[in-house]
């Protein structure tokens, strides 16, 4: 937990890029094939956390946001991170509101990750 504090403290300002190439290449030692396999994995959990973030009770959301939330971190996926905590946060009332803008930021790293992994395959 302490790691995840440090790492989010770190975060960039909102307006970054939708996946933060320089730290996933922190995270994966430079190892182009572990990115490769870190994005896929990412995508794919998002894919299947967010139809339960949506479809889910308060708490529900919330326990499925902050899982999506450490992995967002772990790739650089930081507007999906903070994206993630306002879910785990959100009153009842901000909760439609905060999932919405969790679709969104995710879409965006889910188009970046489709970019990256093209361009690893062209390289």
């Amino acid at each position: 937990m302490a790691a995840v504090a440090k790492i989010a403290d770190q975060m960039p300002p909102d307006g970054e890029a939708a996946i933060d190439a320089a730290h996933l290449a922190r995270m994966t030692l430079g190892e182009p094939a572990l990115e490769r396999e870190v994005l896929a994995l990412f995508d794919r959990q998002a894919g299947i956390l967010l139809p339960r973030i949506r479809g889910g009770s308060a708490p529900i959301a919330a326990a499925n946001a902050h899982t999506l939330k450490g992995s967002a971190l772990g790739v650089g996926a930081f507007a999906v991170a903070r994206a993630a905590e306002a879910v785990e946060r959100a009153s009842d009332a901000e909760l439609a509101r905060a999932v919405d803008a969790l679709g969104d930021a995710l879409a965006a790293a889910s188009a970046e990750i489709a970019r990256m992994l093209r361009d690893s395959e062209r390289a």
